[in-house]
Order: structure tokens, then C-alpha cells, then sequence
């Protein structure tokens, strides 16, 4: 398929074509009623100025740049200050020093979800659900978002976020080393477990089968996968955590799992030819292909689970916007989303296409990059990390906690666990 750039502003919307459905309708924020409506600017008629918080570096600044820049030509009474944060830890540090003075807050900003929950319960954030369903600048025909990306830019059930940059995880592996090894590519836990035995086998011990970059990520999506959602009523002492646990503990241990560690990424392990396979981001291919290039083939499928998690940031705009500046703020998000947009976006920064008919494209899947080909595989079923009170924390902790326990694999398993189980509690009770 061929996309087409057009202005933002020249569509013509109808509310029954709502963003949130894929079955049509409005979306389910409490403030789509008409009330609400009649107070959204509709036309930008003098030069508006917002401001954009964000973390992007290197050429996702620059690609960023570009789209608002465009963006700019199409709608020249809109004027985008961008202000880089420089990193993700910095711009969570800043929104937080500035949510007790909304007066200096910017127009849109660039954040997890559970950064801003606090916000959102006290009414800092625009249920952007009003412009979304609006009848003259809504979202219309313009394609849907894929629904479970969207879902996750929703707090207490309003729609206060639109996805941006997001990414999911994938399995990365050594093709030239499959072959040498004689393995398969494994589709499951238990098959991954065996190639990654007999690699390690078969290289006498040079070469570790497998490791996964985010151990939180590990824990969660694993626990999602077997039914049981991160929130303060789990227990690392269950018999589904201990089993997860004990998966890469005995991994681990036997030496055909290793974790990152101080590599932080195991991209470079993997490009050093030390590991086999490793389970990121695909936010981080980039890296891959410029540090494999020319050493080996590579390739990137399905992470072996069934479900798997949706990460990355959503753009969230603040109350205390001028209604001409929330409405500047509402398109620009709106033009970030486009198929157009999406395709530029996606080949140049690595991350994930938010519209299907993007994941879909032949200009998607031929950009020369391994994840594309298979970004459809892996994203059949999508969650989020729960956005609850405290949620950030524990979901930090889990980390904490599974290096510890992984870092000392001749100490008893259960043990650990009963060690570390009050930690996870704390961290959901502060």
C-alpha cells in the first residue's frame, strides 16, 4: 500500500467513526458529553504556541524534529517549542518538580502512563476523549489506533494518553549459529530451554544458549501468561512465580541462561557471539544490525509465549493549557498517528507502528530491518503493566529482586524467594 500525506486540519470528521472502536462509537470517557464538546476550540484562528516534553536522542530527535516540523508547514498558526529532556529519567525527575506549579508545566509531554497517574486522579491531564468524539476535529475516518496500544495511554478508564513511541519484545537469534548448532527456532519455554542446552553443550561451554534484557519484563509477562496480573494481592512464593522463577534460576545455574547484567543489554553479548539468542525490545534492532553487521545473520520472531507486553511512552497533555492550545496540542498527536506519519516514524527510530495498515505495509516490511517481518506475529496479544497506585515501584523492585536471586544460583531457591517476597509487598504498601 502507498501512503499520502494530507493536512490535519482539512478533515472532516463524523463522531460515529470514534477512535476507540474498532466497532465504532465514542470512546468510553466520562467527558464526552456535549457539554464538554461545545467547549473545544475547533479552528486555530491566531498563532498558538505549545511546548512538547520529550527524551528522544540522536535520530529519533532528529525524526521527531522533521514530523513537527511538517507539521508546522500544514498548520502555520500552530508554532511546537520541542524541549529535550535528555533522558527518561530526567524528564520523569522534571514533570514531577513542576506538577506543584502547573503554570510551568508544557503542553504535551512525552511519559509512562504510571508517571502521571497521581496527576490524573487530581484532573491535571485532558480527557482527550472530548476531541477524540468532537464533530468537526475528532478523530473520523482517520485510522484507528491499534486498540490495545490505546488501552494502555488510559488512566482510571479515561482516554488521557495517545500511544507514541512504543515498542514490544522479541526473540533475536544467531541464524549462522542455528545452523552450526543444528537447531530449530524454538516456538515455546520448554523448546527454548533444550536449543539453548544443546548450544551451550555442543560449544563446550563457550556459547550460552539464551538470556532476557529485562527481568521485570521476564516476570511480568510470564506471570500474564499464566493467568495472574501484577497487582498488590500477587505472591512470589506461588507456585506460578516459583515456577517462572525456577525456569531461568535453573538456566542460570547450568549455564546455558545468563542475564545481562553488567552488559546492561545483551545485545552485545549477542553480536560478540558470547550468547545465542536474546529476548529485548525491538526498540533496540538498530543496535543489533550495526553491531552483527558483517560478523553473522540474525534474525528476529516471536517472543515464545503467547501474550506479551506493550512498552514505551504516550503522549499526555496537561490542564493547564489554554483551550487553543489543547486543541494545537489534540492535532498534533492526531498528525503523529497518521499512517504517514507512523511509516516515517517506524523505519527511522525502530520503534513499533501504532496503525495496523502500517504493521501491515510492504514499505514496513521491506525497510530492510528483521523485526518488521514479524511485528505481527508478535503483537497478536498485547497488555499493559497494570497503572495502580505504587505499581511503578513494585514493578521496579521486580527487578531488583530477580537480579539477586539470579546472581546467586548455588543458594537455595526457596529461600530466595521467602527473602525477597516482603520486598514486593513493601514496594506495593509504601
Amino acid at each position: 500500500m502507498k501512503f499520502k500525506r494530507f493536512a490535519v486540519t482539512s478533515l472532516a470528521v463524523a463522531a460515529t467513526f470514534a477512535l476507540a472502536a474498532c466497532g465504532g462509537g465514542k470512546t468510553d470517557s466520562s467527558s464526552g458529553d456535549q457539554g464538554a464538546t461545545e467547549d473545544v476550540v475547533t479552528e486555530i484562528t491566531e498563532e498558538t504556541n505549545i511546548t512538547f516534553w520529550h527524551a528522544m536522542n540522536g535520530a529519533q530527535e532528529e525524526a521527531l524534529t522533521r514530523l513537527t516540523n511538517l507539521f508546522m508547514e500544514e498548520n502555520p498558526k500552530i508554532k511546537v517549542e520541542l524541549q529535550n529532556q535528555s533522558s527518561y529519567g530526567d524528564l520523569q525527575a522534571k514533570i514531577n518538580s513542576t506538577l506543584p506549579s502547573p503554570k510551568d508545566l508544557p503542553t504535551l509531554t512525552q511519559a509512562y502512563p504510571g508517571w502521571l497517574r497521581d496527576a490524573a486522579l487530581d484532573n491535571m491531564l485532558v480527557d482527550l476523549g472530548t476531541y477524540i468524539d468532537n464533530e468537526t476535529i475528532g478523530w473520523g475516518d482517520q485510522e484507528p489506533i491499534i486498540p490495545s496500544l490505546l488501552d494502555g495511554a488510559k488512566i482510571e478508564g479515561k482516554q488521557v494518553g495517545i500511544p507514541f513511541n512504543k515498542s514490544t519484545e522479541m526473540m533475536f537469534y544467531n541464524v549462522d549459529m542455528f545452523e552450526e548448532y543444528g537447531v530449530e527456532v524454538p516456538t515455546n519455554f520448554d523448546e527454548l530451554k533444550e536449543v539453548s542446552k544443546t548450544i551451550y553443550e555442543k560449544s563446550e561451554g563457550k556459547v550460552v544458549g539464551a538470556g532476557f534484557d529485562s527481568l521485570n519484563n521476564y516476570y511480568a509477562i510470564g506471570m500474564q501468561n499464566r493467568g495472574v496480573e501484577i497487582s498488590p494481592e500477587m505472591d512470589l512464593a506461588s507456585d506460578e512465580s516459583k515456577e517462572l522463577i525456577n525456569y531461568y534460576f535453573e538456566g542460570v545455574k547450568e549455564g546455558y541462561f545468563r542475564i545481562a547484567g553488567s552488559d546492561k543489554y545483551l545485545s552485545g553479548p549477542f553480536a560478540n557471539e558470547q550468547v545465542a539468542i536474546f529476548i529485548g525490545s525491538t526498540a533496540g534492532e538498530g543496535y543489533t544490525a550495526n553491531d552483527t553487521k558483517g560478523k553473522f545473520e540474525y534474525n528476529a520472531v516471536k517472543r515464545p509465549e503467547a501474550i506479551n507486553l506493550q512498552q514505551g511512552t504516550d503522549l499526555y497533555m496537561f490542564d493547564s493549557a489554554t483551550k487553543e492550545q489543547r486543541t494545537a496540542g489534540y492535532l498534533l498527536m492526531k498528525f503523529l498517528a497518521t499512517p504517514e506519519s507512523q511509516l516515517d516514524w517506524a523505519i527511522t527510530t525502530g520503534y513499533m507502528p501504532i496503525v495496523e495498515s502500517v504493521v501491515q505495509s510492504d514499505e514496513y516490511k521491506n525497510s530492510g530491518m528483521k523485526v518488521p517481518v514479524s511485528l505481527a506475529d508478535a503483537t497478536t496479544e498485547l497488555f499493559s503493566i497494570p497503572v495502580i497506585e505504587n505499581g511503578d515501584a513494585a514493578y521496579n523492585e521486580i527487578r531488583v529482586i530477580m537480579e539477586n536471586i539470579l546472581a546467586n544460583p548455588t543458594k537455595d531457591l526457596d529461600t530466595l524467594i521467602e527473602e525477597s517476597a516482603p520486598l514486593l509487598e513493601n514496594a506495593f504498601n509504601q
